[in-house]
């Protein structure tokens, strides 16, 4: 069965960076995006950047634009998450997802916060960011 695996997260402090990486090679033959979420301890899990599987097009959260960054691998066996400039607010359990959306989410973040479009989803990495 195909599945997801979520690596490189951790602590660190206030403005520091961390990649995380999701091993999603089951997924490298199938037309399927993928997408990082995550869930703060008390708050509703979020989508924040998603990729197509050709690479042909990315989408962030605001929140995320600028200090985040998604990429693959030239053998699209793995999806990163270059973070930057980190905050508090970031801490949160990170995951990867894979579905059939092509990562059409302009301004809204709504459909993708549903997340019906993500059928796996890896177990996911803690991030902590604080001084």
């Amino acid at each position: 069965q195909a599945h997801l695996e979520e690596s490189g997260g951790g602590l660190v402090q206030p403005g520091s960076s961390l990649r995380l990486s999701c091993d999603a090679r089951a997924f490298s033959g199938y037309d399927y995006a993928i997408a990082w979420f995550r869930q703060a301890p008390g708050k509703e899990r979020e989508g924040i950047s998603c990729i197509t599987n050709d690479d042909s097009k990315t989408w962030y959260r605001d929140s995320v634009k600028g200090r985040f960054t998604i990429s693959r691998d030239n053998a699209k066996t793995t999806v990163y998450l270059q973070m930057s400039s980190l905050k508090p607010d970031d801490t949160a359990v990170y995951h990867c997802a894979a579905g059939p959306t092509m990562c059409d989410y302009g301004d809204s973040h709504e459909r993708i916060d549903r997340a019906f479009e993500f059928s796996v989803w890896g177990q996911g990495t803690q991030v902590t960011v604080s001084s």
